[in-house]
Parts: C-alpha cells; sequence; structure tokens
C-alpha cells in the first residue's frame, strides 16, 4: 500500500514540534478490514530529523472516524532524549521509527470512515499543538456482512425435526414348538402356550384385514440340539421341520389365510447352544465356550464337552431341552393411511392422526400458512412433543420474525432440551442476534443437527475464522459459502459457488461484484450491482460506502448500476 502520509518539516520556533503529515506513516493492512467483529491495525510511522525536541513527551492516539461517531484506539507514548521515563526515546538528531497496534470494535458505521493519528504533546512543561494526521480511509466488511440481521437469516438454512412416519412397517409374531428329547410329534399342550394363541390370533387379524395388515410369508426353522448321532439329528430336524409346517398350513387353511409357507433345518443347533451358554450361569461355562472355539468337528466338540462330567448334567437339564424346538414366524406388514387419507382425516377429525402422521401431513401441503397451521394443531394435540414447536420456530427464523423463533424454541428446549435441532436453531437465532458466544455455545450441543455444517460455518465466518468456514461449508452452494471464500482469497471458488446457487438473490450478485471488484473484472462488477441492486435497492447506499468498490465509485457505468 502507498504511503498515506508524511511527515514534513518541523517548525524551527524553539517551542513548537510543528505540523505531521505525508510520508512517514504506513497501515497494515494498507486498507483496513474488519475480521471477526473487529478492525486490527498496525501502524508504521516515522520522526523524522531534529523533530522531536530532547525535553518532548507526545503521546499518539489511533482515532477511527465515521459519520456521527468515531472509535478510539490504544495510545502510545514517546519522550525525547532528556526525559526521564519509561516510553520509547526519540533521538532528536537522528529521528526514530516505530510501531503501534490497535482494534477497533467493528459497527457498520466504520464502512466509510477515517483514521486519523491524534497528539497530545508538551516540551517541558509546555502544551504545545500537533494537527491531526489522516492515514487511511474506509474499512472493508465483506467478513461482516452476517452481522446484518437480514443477510443472516436468508445465509443460514435451520434443522427440521422430521417424522417417523412409515406407511408400510414389517413386523413379526413368533410362537416355538418344544420337542423331547429324540421325538418329532407335535405334543397338544404345545399348541395352547400363550405365544402360540397370540399367534393365531394375529393370524385371524391379518385375515380380517381390520388394521391394515397383509402377509408376507410363514417361516418354519426346526432345529434338533446338538447331542447324539449326526445322521440321527438330520432326520429328526427334518420331521420336526414337516410336521411343524403341517401344523401351521392346517391352522392357514381353518383361517382362509393364503401365502407362502417356507420351512428349514438346522441339524445340530450349535449357535443356539452357545448363545445360551453364555447367558447362563453354569459354573464352568468359560470351559465350555474355550471347546467350543478350539474344535469345528460336531463329533469332536460333543464328545470333548461330555469329558466334563462335572457339567454335563446341566447342560442335559437346562440347555439341551431348550433347542429342541420348531420356530413359526409370521411376517406381515403394518399399511397406514396413505397421503389422501392422512389429509381427509386432518381435515375431518385431527384427534385421530398419531403425531408421526400429523408431522407427516405437514409434509403434504404446499403453503407456509398451511405448514403453520398443521403444526399449530400438533402442538394443541401433542403438546408434549417438541418437534412442532421446533418445526413453527423454523418458519418464524424464515420470516424473519426472532422474538417468535425463540418463543417456540425455547418450548421445544423445555421439552427436549438434548435435541440437536433445537439447540442448532437456538444458535442460529444468537447469531442473527450478534451473541457469537452464546451461538457456540448451542452449536457445541448440536451433533447430529441435519444443518449443523452450515450453521458452524456462519458461526466460524462471525469469529473470523475463514479458513475453518470453508472447510465447514465443504461444497455447499451458498451465498455464505463464497463470503468465507472470499475472506479465504479463493476467489475462483467463490465465483463457481455463487454460479451454482440454485435460487440467486440481492447478496448473491452483490457477492459477485465483490468478486468482480477484488479480481479487476470491472464489467463483472457493474453487471452484478446492477441485478443486485434491482432485487434490493438499499443495496445501492451499501456500495457507494463500499471500500471493495473504492475505485469505481467515479465510473459512470458504476453508477448507473446503482440507480
Amino acid at each position: 500500500m502507498p504511503l498515506l502520509v508524511a511527515m514534513v518539516a518541523a517548525l524551527t520556533s524553539c517551542g513548537k514540534l510543528g505540523d505531521l503529515s505525508a510520508d512517514y506513516f504506513t497501515t497494515n493492512p494498507q486498507v483496513l478490514e474488519a475480521v471477526g467483529g473487529k478492525v486490527p491495525v498496525t501502524i508504521n510511522g516515522k520522526f523524522p530529523e531534529k523533530f522531536f525536541k530532547k525535553k518532548a513527551v507526545v503521546t499518539v492516539t489511533p482515532v477511527l472516524k465515521w459519520e456521527g461517531g468515531q472509535a478510539v484506539g490504544t495510545p502510545a507514548t514517546f519522550q525525547g532524549e532528556k526525559v526521564e521515563g519509561n516510553d520509547q526515546t526519540i533521538a532528536y538528531k537522528a529521528g526514530g521509527s516505530y510501531t503501534m497496534k490497535t482494534t477497533f470494535n467493528y459497527v457498520p458505521e466504520m464502512a466509510k470512515s477515517e483514521l486519523y493519528l491524534q497528539f497530545t504533546a508538551k516540551v517541558g512543561k509546555k502544551q504545545v499543538e500537533i494537527p491531526e494526521v489522516k492515514i487511511a480511509d474506509g474499512v472493508l466488511a465483506t467478513g461482516e456482512i452476517l452481522t446484518n440481521a437480514k443477510y443472516t437469516v436468508g445465509a443460514s438454512t435451520p434443522s427440521q425435526s422430521t417424522d417417523k412416519y412409515q406407511r408400510i412397517i414389517k413386523e413379526a409374531k413368533e410362537a416355538n414348538i418344544m420337542f423331547l428329547i429324540q421325538q418329532a410329534n407335535v405334543r397338544a399342550n404345545q399348541l395352547k402356550t400363550d405365544e402360540m394363541n397370540a399367534l393365531n390370533e394375529q393370524m385371524g387379524n391379518i385375515v380380517a384385514d381390520t388394521k391394515g395388515l397383509a402377509l408376507t410369508n410363514v417361516e418354519v426353522t426346526a432345529y434338533a440340539s446338538p447331542d447324539g448321532a449326526l445322521g440321527l439329528n438330520e432326520t429328526l430336524a427334518g420331521n420336526r421341520e414337516n410336521n411343524a409346517a403341517k401344523y401351521i398350513k392346517n391352522q392357514m387353511k381353518k383361517q382362509k389365510m393364503e401365502g407362502n409357507v417356507d420351512t428349514k433345518y438346522t441339524a445340530e443347533d450349535w449357535d443356539g447352544f452357545k448363545t445360551l451358554v453364555e447367558k447362563s450361569k453354569i459354573q464352568d461355562k468359560e470351559v465350555i465356550l474355550r471347546v467350543l472355539s478350539m474344535y469345528n468337528d460336531p463329533e469332536k466338540r460333543e464328545a470333548e464337552i461330555k469329558n466334563l462330567s462335572s457339567v454335563y448334567a446341566t447342560l442335559a437339564d437346562e440347555i439341551l431341552p431348550q433347542l429342541r424346538r420348531a420356530r413359526l414366524t409370521l411376517n406381515y406388514e403394518v399399511i397406514g393411511r396413505s397421503d389422501d387419507e392422512i389429509l381427509s382425516t386432518y381435515s375431518t377429525s385431527p384427534k385421530d392422526l398419531s403425531v408421526e402422521e400429523m408431522l407427516y401431513a405437514a409434509t403434504l401441503v404446499k403453503s407456509e400458512a398451511d405448514k403453520r397451521a398443521v403444526y399449530e394443531k400438533t402442538t394443541s394435540i401433542y403438546p408434549n412433543d417438541y418437534r412442532a414447536y421446533n418445526n413453527l420456530a423454523e418458519i418464524a427464523y424464515k420470516n424473519g420474525d426472532m422474538a417468535k423463533a425463540t418463543s417456540y424454541l425455547q418450548k421445544a428446549a423445555n421439552l427436549n432440551a438434548a435435541a440437536a435441532e433445537v439447540n442448532n436453531n437456538l444458535g442460529l437465532v444468537a447469531l442473527v442476534n450478534g451473541d457469537k458466544e452464546k451461538a457456540a455455545s448451542y452449536l457445541s450441543k448440536s451433533t447430529g443437527a441435519s444443518k449443523l455444517n452450515e450453521a458452524m460455518g456462519n458461526l466460524y465466518i462471525a469469529q473470523g475464522q475463514y479458513d475453518r468456514a470453508v472447510s465447514s461449508f465443504a461444497d455447499a452452494k451458498t451465498n455464505s459459502a463464497a463470503v468465507a471464500q472470499i475472506m479465504a482469497k479463493d476467489y475462483n471458488k467463490a465465483k463457481n459457488t455463487l454460479d451454482a446457487i440454485a435460487t440467486p438473490d440481492a447478496y448473491t450478485s452483490y457477492l459477485k461484484a465483490i468478486v468482480g471488484a477484488r479480481t479487476n473484472n470491472a464489467s463483472m462488477v457493474v453487471s452484478n450491482l446492477a441485478t443486485a441492486v434491482k432485487k434490493d435497492k438499499a443495496l445501492a447506499e451499501k456500495a457507494m460506502n463500499d471500500v471493495e468498490f473504492a475505485k469505481y465509485v467515479t465510473s459512470t457505468d458504476f453508477l448507473n448500476a446503482l440507480k
């Protein structure tokens, strides 16, 4: 950046230090820029030869001024060679260089501002005047675009609470037929158990189809316990399969149920044996499990386990009888209301819908007003479910009504303070309100929220962590992602992002104009500003005061674009 100001000749009058202007002041950055709500600047200056009187004390204060206000930075004090003190000493003959740093808290009015150095000086006990010196113009504030609540709302997508409605739910009902050792006949007492009665009752429900039930198939899986000869067990398991299948087919015929019966058997149920041993309290079960892991051959396994005479009797009494069985599995589907049925029921008797159906109904209506109505009705019927409150907050947020969004979110949080999407949305509201600390706190509790990465990207922008913001946005095609890329100086990526936004708005075009300004593409600046102003006339004034376009403000094309 060219030198902004210099020190000219010092006055020759003995009691005066003289005016300061021009060549010996520079700033870093050359154009001030807001980063994370702050405007940091490093000022490099030099007192020329024979300027700084030996008994002089000079305090230099940076002041950033704008119409109607100013911000005062951190001062630095310098002293002459004959002054006793702890400040930096400046030699009279040689002069001296110095560096001072300060930071201003950003406010939007700083876009059109001027940075001055003001001086308080005395020589000995005499106060002397040094006129203030302007050393910089304006503050780049593209990184602070999120401080505009209107932009922030449009830049962030709230997380919606989803319904768990499934029109078709797969269900299963099971019952076991237990067999005596080395027998395959189905005993009468096994057909009157509670689980067998429940299986038959459900078969009747499916046939009646009064609850939206539809049969998929019936599975019959028969087993033999892993004791005895393998050939015997093959025959035994096969017979158990046939007898169990015969029984269920007869039951289906009685109930006039049509459907497939799929059968299979397992001759020696070693997997079931292992599972039961693991769950048991048998004293030497670890020894038994070790035998299973050491031997794959079924006969060797059986022989080794029988050698464990101390526990085999327990196995024979407690474990093996549970493996002599046939499992009947009734597979069916629960078919819920169709979309039309849900909407019809909602219009006539919404109380007949489950909370999942109510939340799903909101996805079936098109207008925002209708969605809001469904969610409001949901909160009245199911006041203890937080999701409808969160989704009402989402609608309020998108409309820029932070007060209403906050009210709904507080109700949602009272019902489920750990809900990721609620914390995500509370974080977005805090970001709109400029409370970055609170936003960070809420977002730290939002793991799993659908839009968390986008929310974190916006938070990182507000914090001035642009590289992290770029990483968080990943391949998102949003205005905010482009802001992060602009601030990270990846202008090509920012342009590609802006070009790919599905529904570009006024800020999309405005950001494209900034990319054009930063890449010296005047036509890109003018065309996109014209589009931006056409969509939002308030951006004309913003562009006139935006340092991004400082070198274009005298251009006729630029001025015409803002009309």
